[in-house]
């Protein structure tokens, strides 16, 4: 087993690291049509129709079990962190469907003939802290000697059968808030180029940290028609992802998209992803970016966020609430970015100006 002092960096043992290494969506779509058509269910409220962010089942008349699952490479070299943030992420779908999430299970792969026992058991004491704040165990879990370091949590949470938040059913006329803003994607770039300073890393964890608890709370109000979280695919994929489940175009409007601090300058310098290039090939035929809009906003709409913030349509009466519950729960850049529209004669779902 190797001596902690003696590792290398837990970035450069992956591949790609954080959402930013989940399958492009264009081949997740070409591997998922080979996949056989399940039977249908009466008691599966959500399953996969829509790229939703959780299945849903129906236990009874007041509850309905959330079941996700989310694990990806290191995106930063602090192990806790790392556990951290992998946890905050996996937990997030939970909170995306409107439920609470009640307990987890770890997915753990190593390189063990890597890292040491003691920087394994930081990674994990970081995503038992996460668990810790939300109030819930990790009760079992799996692990494998892999090449590439892995972590993450299968999520499973409870909510009512009516209170269920899904991605499709945005309505025209609603307004769009982002609760968090965008640009992790980039500092992670950057970090592996050492080119982020102290206080870029700083707000990366406190953003990827923050659990987005609001979730529960938005979903209890009337005026909440959908809700999802923007991760892998960036702010224009999960757009897209709603807009097409709910038959209409997404319009946003760039200058009102929060982004973290310092974020389009590194941008602008080249610190963006592999992730964004590829997330843009597979849907960019769907956007349709305003003359005023630069190649940074290209890549910014489609930087992957890991543990990035929820998306929620609602009637344009509930914003005032919507922003009021995403303050009260400490997401102060909370911002409204956008509107949804009746669906575009084009291909186009997504409008940005």
């Amino acid at each position: 087993m190797t001596d902690a002092a003696e590792e290398p960096r837990l970035t450069s043992l992956a591949h790609g690291g954080g959402c930013g290494c989940k399958i492009a969506p264009g081949v997740l779509r070409d591997m998922l049509a080979f996949t056989p058509q399940a039977a249908p269910f009466a008691d599966l409220l959500v399953g996969t129709e829509t790229s939703d962010d959780a299945a849903v089942w129906r236990l009874n008349d007041q509850q309905a079990l959330i079941a996700t699952t989310d694990f990806f490479m290191p995106v930063v070299d602090d192990p806790f962190d790392f556990g951290r943030i992998a946890a905050t992420n996996a937990i997030s779908d939970v909170y995306a469907m409107g439920g609470t999430p009640i307990m987890a299970l770890a997915l753990v792969g190593m390189p063990i003939n890597v890292l040491s026992t003691e920087t394994i058991g930081r990674i994990l004491a970081g995503g038992q802290s996460v668990c810790q704040a939300a109030g819930i165990p990790i009760a079992g879990g799996h692990t494998i000697d892999s090449v590439e370091p892995i972590y993450g949590l299968v999520a499973l949470g409870l909510v009512h059968p009516k209170r269920v938040k899904r991605n499709a059913d945005a309505r025209v006329g609603d307004r769009l808030v982002l609760g968090k803003p965008l640009g992790v994607g980039v500092l992670s770039a950057a970090l592996k180029k050492d080119a982020l300073p102290a206080v870029g890393y700083a707000q990366m964890i406190e953003h990827t940290t923050k659990l987005n608890t609001a979730g529960p709370d938005l979903a209890a109000l009337e005026g909440v028609h959908a809700l999802t979280d923007v991760t892998g695919f960036g702010l224009a994929g999960h757009a897209l992802e709603m807009a097409r489940g709910s038959a209409t175009t997404v319009r946003l409007d760039m200058a009102r998209v929060p982004l973290i601090e310092g974020v389009r300058g590194l941008a602008s310098a080249g610190m963006v992803t592999g992730a964004s290039g590829r997330n843009w090939a597979a849907y960019g035929h769907e956007v349709r970016l305003g003359a005023g809009l630069q190649p940074v906003d290209q890549a910014l709409l489609s930087d992957p966020q890991t543990s990035g913030g929820l998306l929620v349509a609602c009637a344009p009466e509930a914003v005032a609430e919507v922003l009021a519950v995403f303050h009260r729960h400490g997401f102060g850049a909370a911002a409204e970015i956008g509107e949804v529209v009746a669906a575009s004669a084009d291909s186009a779902r997504l409008r940005v100006d």
